[in-house]
């Protein structure tokens, strides 16, 4: 059974939601804690989660960034706000879809079952999620994780964006700017010097994993992926 979480702060709607979803077999979860949200996400790790914007203390687009750090499960935002800009904003801040107040509970029932399919059903079966292995060091972009020796480690939404166009362009060397505009989508207004402290944390993060000098800095140029592998 799919698991839902309701991140909305008023009680009728969100029990009402709560209601219709079980209704189609679906396991829809309310969080309370409006503070901390990722809690109860990381504990239930839901495969689709309801947004609402308006929360009291940090809204949801601020939730929806943090839940992308850790995670690429669909998430539709339902809000009064039906202006353009806002629509933008959560497709911008990692949305999949919204639905603005008031709305037809068969209508958030109908995005909410097309999405699951999308994702996990017979749609997703034509969609294979990308994995890098080499060795015994294996990546995955998608889950912002590295592993090797049995140890996993995470990375941060950028450092995995980072390794993977270093990785995926080797053994040609990843030229700086390509890795601003992949990474940050900008090229102008990047200090130089965040891309610099980023590899360094990368790098960090694979010598935790016995990884050594497996991105190789080209002067004036950009960084390439060099592994060997190591015992």
């Amino acid at each position: 059974m799919e698991k839902i979480l309701i991140v909305e702060d008023d009680p009728k709607i969100a029990t009402l939601l709560q209601d219709y979803l079980r209704r189609y077999n679906l396991d829809a979860h309310i969080t309370t804690d409006f503070d901390d949200v990722m809690a109860l996400f990381e504990e239930l790790t839901p495969h689709l989660v309801l947004l609402d914007i308006n929360l009291p203390k940090y809204d949801g687009y601020f939730w929806c960034r943090k839940i992308r750090e850790i995670s690429v499960c669909p998430i539709i935002f339902i809000s009064a706000r039906d202006g353009e800009l806002d629509q933008v904003m959560a497709l911008e801040n990692g949305a999949d879809d919204y639905i603005t107040k008031p709305f037809s509970y068969q209508v958030v029932i109908a995005k909410v079952r097309a999405q699951l399919r999308r994702v996990y059903g017979d749609f997703a079966n034509q969609y294979q999620e990308p994995e890098f292995h080499e060795g015994s060091l294996s990546f995955y972009p998608l889950k912002f994780t590295i592993e090797r020796a049995g140890k996993t480690l995470e990375l941060s939404k950028n450092e995995a964006k980072l390794l993977e166009v270093i990785w995926r362009t080797a053994p040609n060397v990843a030229n700086r700017d390509l890795l601003y505009e992949e990474i940050w989508d900008e090229v102008t207004f990047i200090d130089d010097n965040t891309l610099s402290v980023n590899v360094a944390r990368l790098r960090k993060k694979l010598l935790d994993l016995g990884v050594k000098d497996s991105i190789k800095s080209v002067r004036g140029y950009g960084y390439q992926w060099v592994y060997k592998e190591e015992s």
